[in-house]
């Protein structure tokens, strides 16, 4: 673990198993991602600027945004994003490693990340709320899926690529919700996904205050 690169280890992951971890359709109607999405969108106006952090490539989250909002879609692997770009035109995406690609202040109406922080080293991620805390205008929303339970470590053999490695890094719910409130969040709404998990993951939605 010492001489790791979690983010190298992220990145070369999603480059040789993209196709692996998803394909280039969904089956998005009364899965998780179309549960908590609609919690999200009916709280946008129509035309909202959402930024989708962790996009992959593009399926099934950017894709269902796109339709009625102003989609932006950040990810480490260019492999993802080359395939996002085909996949969704209508969206502009951009590679790039989610706690230091720059965006001016309120640039956002809402944020989502869908199992993508749960990549990023833990060490990083409190820093990393308060990032999209800026990036979102006041009264602005965020939706995050991470750690429901503490752990950090590598999932060999992932996606039965043979040899590669994924590391993960969670916190458990309780701190999450500590760090999004010292971020300047206030939680609205929070739950587990899959919603009968054990343990699964947990699901916040919480609003930028002014």
């Amino acid at each position: 673990m010492d001489t790791l690169d979690p983010k190298a280890m992220v990145r070369d992951g999603y480059d040789r198993a993209s196709h692996e971890y998803r394909g280039d359709d969904f089956d998005f109607a009364r899965s998780g991602y179309e549960h908590w999405l609609r919690r999200l969108t009916t709280r946008l106006a129509p035309g909202a600027r959402v930024l989708d952090l962790g996009c992959g490539n593009g399926i099934p989250v950017a894709r269902e945004l796109a339709g009625a909002f102003q989609v932006t879609g950040v990810d480490l692997s260019s492999v993802n994003i080359e395939r996002a770009r085909s996949l969704v035109p209508a969206a502009t995406f951009v590679c790039a490693d989610m706690t230091q690609v720059e965006f001016p202040q309120a640039s956002f109406d809402a944020v989502a990340a869908f199992y993508s922080i749960i990549n990023v080293p833990l060490d990083e991620q409190p820093a990393l709320f308060a990032r999209m805390h800026e990036w979102l205008v006041p009264g602005g929303w965020m939706l995050a899926v991470v750690g429901r339970d503490p752990w950090t470590g590598i999932e060999q053999d992932w996606r039965d690529v043979p040899g590669l490695g994924m590391y993960y890094s969670h916190a458990d719910a309780a701190t999450y919700k500590r760090w999004i409130a010292e971020a300047g969040f206030v939680l609205a709404e929070s739950g587990i996904e899959p919603r009968q998990g054990n343990p699964g993951y947990a699901v916040l939605i919480a609003q930028r205050g002014n």
